[in-house]
């Protein structure tokens, strides 16, 4: 399963660097604090609060390219790259959708799925925004990790 996620990964920031050079309208990056939970043939039900950073490039008002690095107590790390749907609803107004693919590694072991989320995103000057979402990183047999994160992020 690594070498899937790793050759996804793989095609993913390809045909970014490729759309790169047909010019992002626009790029950006920021940080949450992020409210997970977690089930596993260890653990039941353990949560806390952690950390993610995201950055991506935006071709255009509906698509994102985006990638995600998160940090918690009961985790070393999770990562995730992702094609980004956005619905302008108005101007400084944006939900979207999130699917790609994630690893998490506890401290006992890691595991990788297909991941998806939710959005929404309040413009609160023209380069910064509030955003909350909703993500499911892992969904699997062996454990079961979702978060909700609110943080800022700044577009140049």
């Amino acid at each position: 399963m690594k070498k899937r996620l790793a050759l996804a990964a793989a095609f993913l920031v390809g045909a970014c660097v490729t759309a790169s050079s047909v010019q992002a309208e626009q790029w950006y990056v920021g940080g949450s604090a992020m409210f997970w939970d977690a089930d596993d043939s260890h653990h039941s039900g353990d949560d806390d609060i952690g950390w993610r950073l995201n950055g991506g490039a935006q071709f255009n008002r509906y698509f994102a390219v985006e990638g995600q690095l998160g940090g918690g107590s009961h985790f070393d790390y999770l990562t995730g790259i992702y094609a980004k749907g956005i619905l302008p609803l108005s101007q400084g107004i944006r939900l979207y959708g999130l699917a790609g693919l994630a690893e998490v590694d506890f401290h006992h072991g890691d595991d990788n799925d297909v991941s998806w989320g939710f959005g929404g995103e309040l413009d609160l000057s023209p380069k910064l925004s509030l955003g909350a979402d909703y993500m499911n990183y892992l969904d699997g047999s062996r454990y079961d990790f979702d978060a909700v994160s609110v943080g800022l992020r700044y577009r140049f």
